[in-house]
């Protein structure tokens, strides 16, 4: 049983890491959120210490340290510009880290990291699921066993609707989020960069505060995509059926569904972490270098 503590326990992806900590047979023994509403923790890991203040959560960290208690592993799902620091917290006090995606919002941070990683002598692991998903795994196979000369044409559209409240969130604020590619494309691109090789080129026909859009060459495949926050872009059909998300990724016309399963993933990630076949910081750096560039593109 390896011990747990984790960043950020009051989030929306939290739960999933609480109950991939539970499910890996593990132990949480300490939270740290500004926010208190976590009562989620009490179908998880009830005798865990919580703490809303960083100082406080610091200290009790120092107190297990000094105990003889090892914290074999810290768990972050902070929000996306705090990612960085907590990751270099995580590797200060000896442990290895699991961070939520997006990583980091810049390449030169993953650099940077890797240095750590190497000064520490202690690992960082990313989520990334969709390398785990079953249909994405055999498309994975079916590329990699077709034509190797072939170049696939690709249309990536996900939606998912989000309220007002997101833009009064740190999640509205591009320079906390990263904005839409990162916030919510980060694990797309990486999936497809996994898949059909690096970026050579791309371009960002639309940029709005909801609406991301725009093209991408890799050494496989051209791929259009969309991404939006906005529940007005649904399709006819998902608004008439009352869905509020809406994902679809087409090649060469073929429909690949993997809607199903999302929730499991995290559970997956953290066995394949805790048996020594995680992603890491070199893993996430190309699907980094792809939402940077989109964000930074005029």
């Amino acid at each position: 049983m390896k011990n747990f503590i984790l960043i950020g326990a009051a989030g929306y992806i939290a739960p999933r890491h609480m109950k991939a900590i539970k499910e890996t047979g593990n132990n949480l023994i300490a939270a740290y959120d500004p926010y208190d509403g976590v009562g989620i923790m009490d179908s998880h890991f009830p005798d865990a210490h919580f703490f809303t203040e960083f100082e406080r959560f610091d200290r009790h960290v120092e107190k297990l340290k000094r105990s003889s208690i090892k914290i074999d592993y810290v768990s972050i799902c902070s929000p996306n510009y705090l990612h960085d620091s907590h990751i270099r917290y995580g590797l200060r006090i000896g442990a290895d880290v699991i961070c939520e995606k997006p990583l980091v919002l810049n390449p030169w941070n993953v650099d940077a990291l890797i240095e750590l990683e190497e000064e520490y002598n202690n690992k960082v692991h990313t989520i990334l699921q969709l390398r785990h998903h079953e249909a994405i795994l055999e498309l994975k196979d079916k590329i990699a066993n077709g034509p190797a000369d072939k170049i696939y044409d690709i249309d990536l559209t996900y939606i998912t609707s989000r309220g007002n409240w997101y833009y009064t969130s740190w999640k509205g604020d591009e320079s906390k989020s990263g904005g839409i590619a990162s916030n919510i494309g980060v694990h797309f691109f990486d999936m497809l960069q996994w898949i059909f090789g690096p970026m050579q080129s791309f371009s960002v026909n639309e940029k709005t505060k909801d609406t991301n859009s725009g093209t991408l060459k890799l050494k496989r495949a051209n791929v259009n995509w969309y991404l939006s926050i906005n529940s007005d872009n649904l399709p006819d059909q998902a608004k008439k059926e009352k869905l509020t998300t809406f994902r679809t990724l087409s090649i060469e016309g073929e429909s690949i569904e993997f809607s199903k399963g999302f929730t499991d993933l995290h559970t997956v990630s953290y066995q394949k972490i805790l048996q020594g076949f995680g992603y890491g910081l070199k893993d996430a750096k190309n699907s980094i270098e792809i939402v940077s560039q989109i964000r930074n593109k005029k």
